[in-house]
């Protein structure tokens, strides 16, 4: 949202902020390593006791590879030097997430849920392996793992794409022989959803979408706000964008209610096909060598590029529509305000 990426740009953010009732998440990727650097310094100033915060850092370097093209180092050194990089951290007790599998960057250049779940149980399973190789013990690694994915208007799938995403993280911890852990959810609204066009028809999308991540199970939601694709969003964007969850959280209660989806033959016959067809992504990328590996030949890149052209091709032939761009559209459209 246009903060410049320095430490004095964190703490004017923070300063006042009752860091021990609200979680953290920093959300910079190819920075989420200095910034958490930034923020422990920042709370030793502030005489914070980072054990009773819940914090989330987000570090993913297949993100990182997958959205810029690029490590800073070789995908051998990474895997060498990630471990010993984060036993600070680890030694240090500080709750919540330091790594996440993150699958937004796979969403939104056009990948289906499947895809994105498959791509995100294989970065989580490069993680594990990268501590077994360490010699470090996975059980005390998992608990440090969260997810990142998006949610759309399709509020169905996105509900059972969420519901999945925790029956995959437990037969990865079952196969690893980890004792269970509930997996840390974040989801946010889908960016490629997001229409230039008639842009408040976006409130909408990103309300149902926000309704069906709740409902699936998530522990936080980002709403990302309606003009955000016409760039950086005015204070109003993004009032209405907070307000929305707010509403959700304190007035409609959906945080109070677990898995009500459970028992409903639609929503759990789509969570077992996207489990499915999830599981069997995630053979093809460790087949190809593990994620790393498949993003630097390109695998996943073009499987992602087939189901975004056949999306898309739906779209131009009309066989789906968007409100408000392919289907009635506005005469005029109104200035928006960024």
């Amino acid at each position: 949202y246009g903060l410049p990426r320095t430490a004095e740009a964190l703490e004017r953010v923070l300063d006042g902020v009752p860091l021990n009732r609200v979680q953290v998440r920093i959300d910079a990727h190819s920075w989420s390593r200095a910034v958490a650097d930034w923020l422990l310094a920042f709370l030793s100033k502030r005489r914070s006791d980072p054990t009773k915060l819940n914090l989330s850092f987000g570090i993913d370097p297949a993100a990182i590879f997958a959205g810029t093209g690029r490590l800073r180092t070789s995908i051998e050194a990474l895997q060498e030097s990630m471990p010993q990089s984060l036993a600070h951290f680890f030694s240090m007790g500080v709750p919540g997430v330091l790594l996440e599998a993150d699958g937004r960057v796979f969403h939104n250049a056009g990948a289906t849920e499947a895809q994105e779940l498959g791509t995100m149980m294989a970065s989580v399973v490069s993680y594990l392996r990268m501590f077994e190789k360490a010699r470090q013990p996975l059980v005390y690694a998992a608990p440090y793992i969260g997810f990142a994915l998006s949610v759309d208007q399709d509020q169905f799938l996105s509900m059972a794409k969420v519901r999945a995403l925790r029956k995959l993280w437990a037969r990865i911890q079952e196969a690893c022989s980890i004792p269970a852990s509930t997996a840390s959810i974040h989801a946010e609204t889908s960016y490629r959803m997001m229409t230039m066009a008639d842009p408040e028809t976006n409130i909408l999308r990103t309300a149902i979408a926000a309704f069906a991540a709740a409902t699936g199970g998530a522990d936080s939601i980002s709403i990302l706000p309606h003009t955000i694709a016409h760039g950086l969003p005015a204070g109003f964007a993004r009032r209405i964008a907070r307000n929305a969850q707010l509403i959700m959280a304190e007035e409609s209660h959906l945080g109070q209610v677990a898995d009500p989806a459970s028992g409903s033959g639609a929503v759990e016959a789509l969570t077992d096909d996207l489990c499915t067809a999830a599981w069997e992504e995630f053979q093809r990328i460790e087949a190809e060598g593990g994620v790393l590996a498949s993003l630097q030949q390109g695998y996943i890149q073009n499987r992602v590029q087939t189901a975004a052209a056949k999306r898309n091709g739906a779209y131009r032939a009309g066989e789906r529509g968007i409100v408000g761009t392919t289907l009635y559209r506005a005469g005029t459209e109104r200035p928006v305000e960024t």
